[in-house]
């Protein structure tokens, strides 16, 4: 019996078990189902989740992780004392070791956060930072990509994307490798309304 034989063979034994698809039609579940799912996705990916009542909790973290050296910007007015100066070149943002910006929501199925240039300063930034740091309300999260697209269908924007974790690539061999073609790390902020 030859190679491929050998394969047919195995997946005619395989027996898939059916998973039933999700009823979309159904009720929402609680905020805090959804939540925790959120976290725990999101640090599965990669990321890192911090949940906060005060903006001063943000400001001690990046002070405790980020040398004061280190070029941090920020588009929230609420963290000014990191703001910089925007440019309208794109090249100007090179240095950026951190990047804190404000997401629009997210989703707890796939820990995605979705943004839109008005909340990023540049559309090169969550890209060309070195680390990303995003803020969402626990609030604003939704349970799945079905209910994220039917939010995002309502919304006036130029560009959008959906970020989960940090940028990562893998080989054929399987080695995993974050911050590849994108930011390093992902720290998520989850304030409390």
């Amino acid at each position: 019996m030859g190679s491929r034989d050998k394969i047919l063979e195995n997946i005619a034994r395989a027996h898939a078990t059916d998973k039933p698809l999700p009823d979309l039609k159904k009720d929402s579940p609680a905020i805090g189902d959804y939540v925790s799912e959120f976290i725990s996705v999101v640090e599965k990916i990669g990321g890192k989740v911090i949940e906060i009542n005060a903006w001063s909790t943000l400001a001690e973290y990046v002070v405790q992780h980020y040398p004061s050296r280190s070029r941090i910007l920020s588009t929230l007015p609420e963290v000014s004392w990191f703001t910089a100066q925007f440019s309208t070149d794109a090249h100007s943002f090179e240095d950026v070791e951190l990047a804190i910006l404000k997401g629009n929501f997210g989703v707890a199925e796939n820990g995605a956060i979705w943004i839109t240039d008005n909340l990023m300063g540049d559309r090169s930034i969550p890209f060309i930072s070195q680390h990303l740091a995003l803020v969402i309300n626990k609030g604003d999260i939704v349970p799945t990509l079905h209910e994220a697209y039917e939010k995002i269908a309502a919304e006036d924007y130029s560009f959008g994307t959906f970020i989960a974790g940090p940028s990562k690539t893998a080989d054929i061999e399987q080695s995993l490798v974050l911050g590849a073609h994108g930011p390093k790390s992902l720290v998520v902020f989850l304030r409390s309304e």
